[in-house]
């Protein structure tokens, strides 16, 4: 931790308090420490800071680009390196406040860009050796890094999906440097974001080229991994939309038949980011069943949109009763493995103190761990895994084995006649699985 005085110094340590506290710096619902289904809360939430919203965001808008609302002392300083420095302090110091386990970042949060890339990998090495200097201690650890291919100018047509190969060749070069420095550093995971891997308008894209371009830059990220010894994940961000008209990793279900189609669904997984989740016409528990069903759950970003609003608007995720679906689902599945529960979230663009960022990710995470006991204690009840098993329990029997045994069209019109079968409709009682939910929450 950094032993310069920050904006973040005058703060508080926050500590578990219970759901009786009245201190706003206080967890009332986050112990850390509480064991539920043989692990503590830390251990299944494994909840993370992210560097980008938190120490990078000026707090401007498409109505008010280039003005700095957020007045923060790295923000101020004339020279790009000496800011980077002084934010990297403030951040370490914030997550020392939170107390919580992990970090997340891109390449270009923590370094300016320089003249060239060599420079500018110069520059991100001296910051990470800093910042790898702070992790000693074990406090803070890394869940996941990430390079940033979508901001400069150089990637207005897509990285790995541009038409000009000497943009791919930069974004290869990029991610060796970043997925190397996460190995380096114990990330738990590596992130591909395609924030522009997709198009504007098909008259000017070939759709086969780009999905192949795609296809190899995911593989030379899987070999690189292995050739390192990088243990972690690889895992891919969905998105349907902005700031490209259609992105191509669209969906869990979309990144999915991209991973079959290129031989990697044994190599990398999904990052699921609830607000991208309802952008793409879905429920987040939607795409965290779909993406555990066909086994390439990774990780979470928490967030929440808004629903008057069409946009990514990345606010602290608050409502604890919405999260309990897919809390159950990720349950039912297992847990993380090495991924965790990211804030991607920021606080409103009035809100401009940093108390505001320390209560911001105090109510998140309470409203992450409050769902998660919510769909512990469901879960442990058997009250819905009783009726899902009972719903199913005729696969059980002589005529589901025969089908999952390759009875043919034949065998099983045979079966109906033979047997005169004649199938009624059965309820789904799902009224009843509602009231049954709303009393654990």
């Amino acid at each position: 931790m950094s032993s310069a005085h920050t904006a973040y110094s005058d703060l508080p340590v926050v500590t578990y308090e219970g759901p009786q506290s009245t201190n706003p710096l206080a967890y009332r619902w986050y112990d850390a420490n509480r064991v539920v289904l043989g692990k503590t809360l830390a251990e299944h939430l494994r909840p993370a800071v992210c560097y980008w919203h938190n120490f990078c965001w000026k707090g401007e808008d498409v109505f008010g680009l280039g003005n700095t609302v957020f007045q923060r002392p790295w923000f101020a300083e004339a020279d790009p390196v000496k800011a980077a420095y002084l934010k990297l302090d403030a951040a370490f110091d914030f997550f020392g406040k939170l107390g919580l386990p992990y970090w997340c970042f891109h390449d270009r949060d923590v370094a300016p860009e320089g003249a060239t890339l060599a420079e500018s990998n110069r520059i991100l090495d001296g910051l990470l050796e800093a910042a790898a200097k702070k992790m000693q201690d074990g406090k803070v650890q890394l869940l996941w890094g990430t390079a940033n291919l979508f901001s400069h100018g150089r990637f207005m047509s897509g990285a790995a999906t541009n038409p000009d190969p000497e943009v791919y060749a930069y974004a290869a070069a990029q991610v060796k440097h970043v997925l190397e420095w996460t190995n380096r550093l114990g990330g738990a995971n590596y992130v591909l974001w395609g924030g522009r891997e997709g198009y504007e308008t098909l008259l000017n894209t070939d759709l086969k080229r780009e999905l192949a371009q795609y296809g190899r830059f995911l593989s030379a990220v899987v070999e690189h991994k292995h050739k390192i010894g990088f243990k972690g994940t690889i895992l891919i961000e969905p998105k349907p939309q902005e700031p490209t008209k259609h992105q191509y990793d669209y969906d869990s279900a979309t990144v999915y038949g991209f991973l079959k189609t290129y031989g990697l669904e044994k190599e990398v997984k999904v990052n699921i980011e609830v607000n991208h989740a309802t952008l793409a016409g879905h429920s987040f528990e939607h795409e965290v069943a779909t993406a555990c069903a066909l086994g390439i759950f990774g990780s979470l970003d928490a967030n929440r949109g808004d629903e008057q609003l069409g946009w990514d608007t990345d606010q602290f995720p608050n409502n604890h009763v919405q999260l309990v679906p897919a809390m159950l689902e990720i349950i039912r599945a297992g847990g993380y493995t090495t991924g965790g529960t990211n804030f991607d979230a920021k606080v409103r663009r009035q809100s401009i103190d940093p108390i505001d960022q320390l209560e911001g990710h105090i109510g998140g995470m309470d409203t992450m761990a409050r769902a998660f006991l919510a769909a512990a204690a469901l879960y442990e009840s058997g009250q819905l895994e009783k009726v899902v098993a009972d719903r199913y329990a005729g696969w059980n029997g002589e005529l589901g084995q025969k089908i999952h045994a390759g009875a043919s069209l034949d065998d099983l019109a045979q079966i109906v006649h033979a047997q005169g079968i004649s199938p009624q409709p059965r309820s789904g009682r799902q009224e009843r699985l509602e009231n049954i939910v709303n009393r654990f929450v």
